[in-house]
């Protein structure tokens, strides 16, 4: 019996603070706190927003267990577990899982360029390894390589294989998707700018870099979406879509760093190649809160 989940609505693609150069245990605790409190539906550690690139093996692990305990079972939590090694990405889903992740999130590997069959295989050796569902994290502008929707319909075969965080902001693709995978494969848009066509399309929710500065409005445009209410979802769309542009001029997560720097949750901080954002970002990230009623 293949894995199933039914994740629905905000899910946060959590950043990682830093100070002092080490991870920042309680802004880190502080924001999962906020976000649950404040409606968000889950939470996504140590993704590409939480700069996994730069964190070490046991800071990657670290963030996923305080994000883990910090949560405790209020929402659920899908580790990010991507690498372009097969070996470490099954050591890090093994962790996820030993501490207690609903579901794992694991990157189509980048840089490698591997085929179809490399895909497949390299997802497989991650299923055949753990016991929890895999959310595959198919985004081609940062990997390069795109996942077919013949090779996730093959990998939805396997038993721990249950939905996709889609970042090709192909509205296209959430369609043929779900018409060859069914409605039980569960689809995750990875583009806040998209997300009100990615919904209409049949996608089930979004895992989002905007929902960390805008967590309350990101949950009640799915709230709204879920009701049929479509005249409410895209008013609070419209609130947000500033944000959802202006949050990746230059490269994520620098400007939502910036930004929950201007809320007071933690310091601007980023781990080198990763730096602060020019200051005509800042002026258009500010402009885009304003607009979305966060700051004045």
């Amino acid at each position: 019996m293949a894995a199933k989940t039914k994740f629905r609505g905000s899910f946060t693609a959590l950043v990682t603070p830093f100070k002092n150069g080490s991870l920042d245990e309680a802004a880190f605790r502080g924001l999962v706190s906020w976000q649950i409190s404040e409606g968000t539906n889950g939470l996504v550690p140590v993704g590409t927003t939480g700069e996994s690139p730069t964190l070490s093996h046991d800071e990657h692990k670290q963030v996923v267990e305080w994000c883990i305990d910090e949560a405790d079972g209020r929402v659920p939590v899908i580790a990010g577990a991507g690498s372009n090694s097969t070996k470490e990405a099954i050591e890090l889903a093994e962790h996820a899982e030993k501490a207690g992740a609903d579901a794992v999130l694991v990157v189509t590997p980048y840089y490698n360029k591997p085929t179809q069959e490399g895909l497949y295989q390299h997802f497989k050796a991650i299923n055949d390894a753990i016991g929890i569902p895999i959310i595959i994290y198919n985004i081609p502008p940062r990997s390069v390589i795109d996942m077919s929707v013949d090779t996730m319909a093959r990998l939805f075969e396997l038993k721990n294989i249950a939905g996709v965080k889609d970042a090709t902001a192909s509205m296209v693709r959430v369609s043929q998707q779900r018409a060859q995978l069914g409605e039980d494969f569960n689809q995750l848009s990875g583009e806040d700018a998209t997300i009100i066509g990615y919904m209409a399309h049949g996608g089930h929710g979004c895992i989002s870099v905007t929902s960390n500065v805008a967590p309350r409005l990101c949950s009640e445009f799915h709230q709204a979406w879920q009701k049929g209410d479509h005249t409410t979802a895209l008013r609070i769309h419209d609130k947000l879509m500033p944000l959802h542009t202006n949050l990746f001029i230059e490269s994520n997560p620098a400007p939502i760093k910036y930004a929950l720097s201007l809320l007071g949750k933690m310091e601007e901080k980023l781990r080198l190649p990763m730096v602060p954002v020019s200051e005509p970002t800042r002026v258009a990230v500010r402009n885009a809160m304003v607009h979305a009623g966060l700051i004045n």
